[in-house]
C-alpha cells in the first residue's frame, strides 16, 4: 500500500480525504488561500446568470491573472512555452494519455494539494521509493517546466469546478458516474462485497463520464460509483465547447470507493 503524505495545502488531511468514509459523508475541500486569492472572479461569476458567460469570464481571468496570452512578446522558445502552455492543455493533455507528463503533473497537483500520491503512472505504484515513482516524478517535473504557475493555475481551476457544481446542482451531494475498463490492473482491491461490488482503491486522479453508453467504449466492464461533488477535479461541459470540447469528461480525485461492476454480455 502506498501511504498517502501528511502534509497538504487543504483543510481536511489525507488518510479522510482518502476513506471510504469520506465518499459517503462528504465535506467541503477548501485549497488554502484559492479563493481569498481569487476573489475578484468570484464576484464576477456571483453577478452572472447565464453559465456560458461564467466560463468565459473564468477563462478571461485566468488569461489575465497569468499573462497566458503575452506568450508572443517573450524573447526565448521556453519563456513563450511557459506562457502558451496553459491549464487547458494539461486538460486536453490527459484526455489524450492520462500517462503523459501532463497527466503526472495533474497527479502532482492532487498529491500537493491534498496528499494523495497517484497509485498508477504507467504501471502501479506501491511505494513512495520506487522505481515507477520516480518514474512519474521526473514526468512530472518535465509538464510543470513547461508551465509559469500551472499549480496556482489548477487551483482556481478545481474552485471553479466546484463554484459551478454548487450553483448547477445545489442540492446533490454526490454523482453518479461511470468508468469502463477491462479489467482491476490499475486499480486496487481492498475487499469483494458479493454481487459484483468492491471496495477499490482508485488512482489519486481518475477519468470517469456522465454517460453510461459511452463508458462502455473504453472496456468489456463498467465501473458504477457514487462520487461527491467535492471530488470533481473537472467536468466537461463547464467550460465553452470553444475551449474545451470533452464534454462527457469527468477527473475525479481518488481513494477508496465502493464500485458496483457492471459486465457487458
Amino acid at each position: 500500500m502506498l501511504y498517502p503524505t501528511s502534509m497538504n495545502r487543504c483543510n481536511l488531511p489525507p488518510w479522510a480525504i482518502a476513506s471510504k468514509h469520506y465518499n459517503s459523508h462528504p465535506q467541503a475541500i477548501e485549497i488554502q488561500g484559492v479563493r481569498h486569492n481569487g476573489r475578484p472572479l468570484f464576484e464576477k461569476l456571483d453577478a452572472q446568470q447565464d453559465p456560458e458567460a461564467r466560463g468565459l469570464i473564468f477563462h478571461d481571468f485566468m488569461d489575465v491573472r497569468y499573462q497566458l496570452h503575452q506568450w508572443q512578446r517573450e524573447e526565448t522558445k521556453n519563456s513563450r512555452k511557459s506562457l502558451k502552455n496553459s491549464d487547458l492543455r494539461f486538460l486536453r493533455g490527459w484526455l489524450f494519455d492520462s500517462n503523459s507528463v501532463e497527466g503526472a503533473v495533474l497527479k502532482g497537483w492532487v498529491e500537493s494539494r491534498l496528499g494523495l500520491p497517484p497509485t498508477f503512472h504507467y504501471t502501479m505504484i506501491n511505494d513512495i521509493h520506487s522505481e515507477a515513482y520516480f518514474r512519474y516524478t521526473v514526468d512530472r517535473m518535465k509538464g510543470a517546466e513547461r508551465t509559469s504557475a500551472i499549480m496556482p493555475q489548477l487551483d482556481l481551476l478545481y474552485e471553479f469546478v466546484q463554484y459551478e457544481l454548487s450553483r448547477r446542482l445545489p442540492a446533490q451531494t454526490h454523482l453518479k458516474l461511470y468508468r469502463g475498463v477491462y479489467n482491476f490492473d490499475e486499480h486496487q482491491v481492498i475487499e469483494g462485497y458479493g454481487n459484483n461490488r468492491y471496495l477499490l482503491r482508485l488512482n489519486n486522479l481518475n477519468s470517469f463520464t456522465d454517460d453510461f453508453e459511452r463508458a462502455w467504449e473504453f472496456g468489456s466492464r463498467v465501473l458504477e460509483v457514487e462520487v461527491p461533488k467535492a471530488k470533481v477535479f473537472f467536468m466537461g461541459g463547464l467550460l465553452p465547447k470553444s475551449l474545451f470540447s470533452g464534454e462527457g469528461e469527468v477527473m475525479v480525485i481518488g481513494g477508496e470507493f465502493e464500485v458496483k461492476v457492471l459486465i457487458g454480455g
